[in-house]
């Protein structure tokens, strides 16, 4: 109780209060808003936040990341465009709703399940908090290393069809961390003698370049969609009589984006189709899903919505992020010189608390506003996309001017940008890069650090948390090599099927044609000795 009391007092400030309401209603709107998506406000937001009290600037940040999805919802339901990525799967549902004359059904139910979602995952991470506070310690310089292996080998293998392109990005992300001034004897590396690299690549930089910059671009050379708006008819608060009706469903995909989202890599995508696949399965009217039904609905919208709260665990307990958000955030932490990891949880318990109730009640804020606001919040799907393009690529170059008032940064920004606006032509994962940054810096720090103690390679896993991290290590790699051979040779099993099925094709044609020609030349034949017999009798 003390505990909770000591992280209410950090959040009774006026500045914190004004963070979160800014956040909450800033993530909707940008959430709402098709092809921006919350990676892109706080790459631009970053900078401003530096400025700001470690609880102030994570709270925006938290609030973004948090009530985006709850934006992403309306235009997934109203236009069956996804407002980030992770609404998605919200139009396999909510579309069919809104198409057969049900839109604020859809939006109440969305609303509602991400509400659950969010609360759920918040509850069940400050009843954990004290479990997590022990387990911290116990992880040293070779268990945070491995932690940070695992993590970037999860990401890697989560690119399914991509593993290859995304550990190279991610190898791409380790070098670019090595450029400038090493961390251990302050040598110069990979710079060629040039000032500009001197101090190495900036993460903020990167960051909005592949992010914010080319997503700039991306709205610059796309054409604007038409949009036509439905309208709105039926009670807001019905979704949440709805939900109560199906408490499992709720219940299990919230337990799924709490699981997903601890484990670095994996996120929201997996936890959604997890929780509507067993949504699906365990349906008395399964064939509903995909053509409005509100489980599939209340199974997507709960299981996305529980994964930031979870997210945050190994960023907090291990300092080690999952994906490129969170990525973001730790450079907020390590600017004021907040460490996460082992220490966080024995030294600022209150701190990771106060970090907990502000994002539960960023979900009540949310849930509020969108309850009251959505008639007009929806009028900003209509806004064009050469307008949001050229604001975007205004503020972005600003936050990377104001980091160190260099136009250096500003030409590497433009770079990246270029190079992240081609990724998403390609269709190729941007996310590895960032995090091959960021655990890249983690890896080297603490292997060298590791490396003091250890004189065989069996010393780096002679402790208990060092050998699961490991074991799970290698079973990660055995699974994906064993999945990448099973689909090789369901590949070549459909080839030669395709090929066999193609040759009796062809051999069953041959035959019709043979059979066609001798019943052809057959009949010609006995017209010709009728008409032979014919010409006999005049003669």
């Amino acid at each position: 109780m003390d505990l909770i009391l000591s992280a209410l007092d950090i959040l009774m400030r006026w500045d914190v209060a004004l963070a979160l309401l800014a956040g909450s209603v800033g993530g909707v709107l940008i959430g709402a808003i098709p092809g921006v998506g919350p990676a892109v406000a706080i790459a631009i937001l970053l900078p401003a936040t530096f400025s700001l009290d470690p609880i102030v600037g994570l709270t925006v940040l938290l609030g973004i990341y948090g009530s985006s999805m709850y934006g992403g919802a309306i235009p997934a339901i109203l236009i069956n465009t996804p407002g980030t990525a992770v609404n998605a799967l919200t139009t396999y549902d909510g579309y069919p709703m809104t198409a057969r004359g049900e839109p604020r059904r859809a939006l109440s139910l969305a609303y509602s399940a991400s509400f659950f979602g969010g609360v759920f995952s918040v509850i069940c991470l400050i009843l954990f908090a004290p479990v997590l506070a022990k387990i911290a310690p116990l992880f040293g310089a070779r268990e945070i290393f491995l932690a940070a292996l695992l993590g970037l080998l999860l990401v890697v293998v989560a690119h399914r069809g991509q593993a290859l392109i995304a550990g190279a990005l991610a190898c791409l992300g380790i070098f670019l961390n090595t450029i400038g001034m090493e961390p251990v004897k302050y040598t110069q590396r990979y710079t060629f003698g040039t000032d500009a690299l001197g101090s190495g690549i900036n993460l903020i930089v990167v960051v909005l370049g592949l992010f914010a910059i080319s997503q700039a671009f991306v709205l610059l050379t796309d054409e604007d969609e038409k949009i036509r708006l439905t309208k709105l008819r039926g009670g807001m608060f019905q979704g949440l009589r709805e939900l109560a009706r199906h408490p499992r469903v709720a219940t299990v995909s919230a337990g799924f984006g709490v699981v997903m989202g601890m484990i670095p890599g994996v996120g929201e995508f997996t936890a959604q189709f997890m929780s509507y696949t067993y949504a699906q399965k365990s349906s008395k009217r399964p064939q509903d899903f995909g053509n409005g039904s509100s489980e599939g609905l209340i199974a997507a919208e709960t299981a996305n919505n529980a994964v930031p709260a979870a997210a945050m665990v190994p960023l907090l307990a291990l300092g080690i992020p999952g994906e490129a958000l969170t990525a973001m955030m730790l450079s907020v932490f390590y600017v004021h010189n907040v460490v996460p990891g082992p220490g966080l949880f024995q030294n600022q318990m209150d701190f990771v608390v106060a970090l907990y109730l502000a994002l539960l009640i960023l979900n009540v804020l949310v849930l509020i506003f969108l309850l009251g606001a959505t008639k007009s919040l929806i009028q900003v799907v209509r806004i064009p996309n050469r307008f949001l393009g050229v604001g975007i690529l205004t503020l972005s170059f600003v936050g990377v001017y104001s980091l160190r008032n260099s136009a250096t940064d500003c030409f590497m920004a433009a770079g990246f940008g270029l190079f992240g606006f081609v990724l998403k032509r390609l269709q190729l994962p941007a996310v590895p890069i960032i995090l091959g940054m960021v655990l890249g810096g983690i890896m080297e720090v603490k292997l060298r650090a590791a490396m003091a103690r250890v004189k065989t390679p069996f010393d780096f896993i002679d402790r208990p948390v060092a050998f699961i991290l490991f074991s799970i290590i290698i079973i990660v790699l055995a699974t994906h090599v064993l999945r990448i051979r099973r689909e090789a040779r369901e590949l070549k099993e459909a080839e030669w099927q395709t090929k066999t099925a193609s040759t009796r094709f062809g051999a069953l044609l041959l035959r019709r044609r043979t059979s066609f020609l001798k019943e052809h030349g057959r009949k010609v034949r006995a017209r010709h000795a009728k008409l032979l017999r014919r010409l006999t009798d005049l003669f």
